[in-house]
């Protein structure tokens, strides 16, 4: 019999992951004790594993879904690393992940620090060194040519990349430099540095099968590939518009890139005005295509085997916004409504702090959606256009929770950070 899909609910206030399979919502597994990053959220690895760190324990935990019915234990292996985590990255192998930390609960960032990590079977080892205060995006680049004509780039040697805001770089570090440094965090200093505008980088993605990486700005997405351990700059990709994008995702089902752009005033204040499109970049065609999507608040989103969704916070009403990405230009294939939320965020104050969100998730390898309705403690699942059914979680997932959908063989270790 097929194992079924399974979904990961992380409830990072109340400190617990549980594991339920789709679409039944029964418990499989429960870990207490366990505080998601959730900035840092949880990275897809090969044979359906998965990590994420726990920002009170300072550790990465890698979650294996599927080996408890091969006879192995669902808690793969714990490694230290430094907290809070910002970002969260892996090479094609998923042995390898580096982990930067950002401000956590601090007004100014403050911490420089960056754990890599390497998942031997024989005995998981992480070491720590110091790079620079911020609060940095983080890629595993690996060596072009290191891999077989049209299979991925990454299999040796991965430059660690960087992408800082203030100044804006992009700062390559040798991973067997890294790896090799001394206790005691010492400081370390880049092999290379390429600019990038100051103060708005936010969102990467790494095409695993060129090797390049994408970073997000308002001036659009700049891109950059190795060239042995250099990186060389290539002209940026436009938002095809007004507006910038604040995230960035890998669709490795239609090998494309998405983002969420958004336009409109800058007082977060009046984010009920603010606009958002669905942005497209194809690779293989270098094709770009935006789609409105609506007013409010949209921000991540979820790449699933026939859609592409989003999940979209405004007064009059929320909704999940399905987009069908396989007509010749992709189009909104279904508004479906999603009950409100107390708590939620309301004109005049900012719609992140204090407020609740809705987390959202999805498999490249099945048609379901995930959408958390934060501080009620339930995540609606649909299939599809049609909504299956309202799952339900004894805490109450303050600030969304955080979800991960996962279906066996479904390639999702084809994006290499952390969602």
């Amino acid at each position: 019999m097929p194992l079924p899909p399974r979904l990961l609910v992380a409830d990072q206030v109340a400190g617990c992951i549980r594991m339920l399979d789709l679409p039944s919502g029964e418990e499989r597994a429960v870990l207490e004790g366990r505080h998601l990053a959730e900035h840092a959220g949880f990275l897809a690895l090969p044979e359906g594993r998965s990590a994420f760190v726990d920002d009170l324990a300072g550790e990465l935990v890698v979650l294996d879904p599927y080996g408890p019915e091969a006879g192995r234990p669902f808690v793969e292996a714990t490694v230290p690393v430094a907290a809070p985590a910002e970002h969260l990255a892996t090479d094609a192998t998923g042995r390898l992940l580096a982990v930067t930390t950002g401000l956590g609960r601090n007004e100014e960032p403050w911490s420089d620090l960056l754990t890599l990590v390497d998942l031997r079977p024989e005995r998981p080892r992480s070491v720590r060194v110091r790079t620079r205060v911020g609060e940095p995006g983080v890629a595993l680049v690996g060596e072009p040519g290191s891999a077989a004509d049209g299979a991925p780039h990454g299999t040796e040697d991965p430059l660690v990349v960087l992408r800082h805001r203030e100044p804006g770089t992009l700062t390559a570090y040798s991973w067997d430099t890294l790896l090799g440094a001394p206790p005691a965090c010492p400081p370390v200093d880049p092999e290379h540095e390429l600019p990038l505008p100051d103060h708005d980088g936010h969102g990467d993605a790494l095409d695993p099968y060129s090797g390049r990486l994408f970073a997000a700005a308002g001036s659009g997405v700049h891109r950059a590939r190795r060239a042995g351990h250099r990186l060389l700059a290539e002209e940026p990709l436009d938002w095809a518009g007004p507006g910038r994008g604040y995230y960035l995702r890998l669709d490795p089902v239609r090998r494309a890139l998405w983002s969420c752009v958004r336009g409109g005033p800058a007082d977060p204040g009046r984010w009920p005005e603010w606009s958002n499109d669905a942005w497209c970049h194809h690779l293989a065609s270098g094709r770009t295509e935006r789609v409105p999507l609506g007013p409010g608040l949209v921000f991540r989103l979820a790449v699933a085997a026939t859609h592409v969704a989003y999940a979209r916070v405004h007064p009059d009403g929320d909704e999940l916004v399905l987009l069908d990405p396989s007509a010749s230009r992709p189009r909104i294939a279904a508004r479906l409504p999603l009950p409100p939320m107390d708590g939620a965020p309301r004109p005049g104050g900012t719609p992140w702090d204090g407020v609740q969100r809705r987390a959202i998730a999805a498999s490249p390898g099945a048609e379901y959606t995930a959408v958390s309705r934060g501080g009620h403690g339930e995540v609606h699942l649909f299939e599809g256009t049609r909504e299956l059914a309202v799952l339900r979680v004894p805490t109450p997932l303050d600030d969304g929770g955080h979800l991960a959908l996962i279906a066996p063989g479904d390639g999702a270790q084809a994006d290499r950070i952390g969602r």
